[in-house]
């Protein structure tokens, strides 16, 4: 008969075991997931308040205004625009042959569909060429960072040859 008891025992204990394995897992599992939700709960909410003069370092940084006379490019030779006419450059401005672009150059056909972005910022115009095939180039030197013009640079984009006046 003791060995049918200690048999049971035996079960019993491991079935005591299972069942103090199961609870301790789940309040592991319950813990880790209160604590998650709780940190969620109690993360601050902050506001940034910045002074007028910060505002306006950050406005000129991410917006950048051109004060001051517009940048002028005077078209030399083009396929597409007409030689002896004037670019304004007020803002931002994209050139290349696809319908987005505020400077379109259908005609030029080493032009890309999105060839290179001419910004203006307080400190003069700048060129940016944007991954063209046939790059973009001031004075014959290929742009491969962002390029600040100076008057009487000439700029090619494919074809065209602009010529920056102030």
């Amino acid at each position: 008969m003791t060995g049918v008891l200690g048999a049971v025992d035996a079960d019993v204990a491991l079935l005591a075991l299972k069942i103090g394995f199961l609870i301790l897992l789940y309040l592991f599992i319950w813990a880790v997931v209160r604590s998650a939700t709780r940190d969620l709960r109690a993360a601050p909410q902050e506001s940034l308040v910045i002074g007028a003069q910060e505002a306006d370092a950050l406005r000129a940084r991410y917006e950048p205004v051109v004060r001051g006379p517009r940048a002028r490019l005077l078209v030399l030779d083009s396929p597409a625009l007409q030689a002896g006419s004037m670019l304004e450059v007020a803002a931002p401005t994209r050139l290349g042959r696809g319908g987005e672009n505020a400077v379109r150059l259908d005609g030029d056909e080493f032009v890309s569909t999105r060839h290179a972005l001419l910004e203006p910022r307080p400190d003069g115009l700048w060129v940016e060429d944007l991954g063209s095939t046939n790059g973009t180039f001031v004075n014959g030197a290929r742009v491969t960072s962002a390029r600040l013009l100076r008057s009487g640079d000439v700029l090619r984009i494919g074809q065209t040859d602009l010529r920056v006046e102030r």
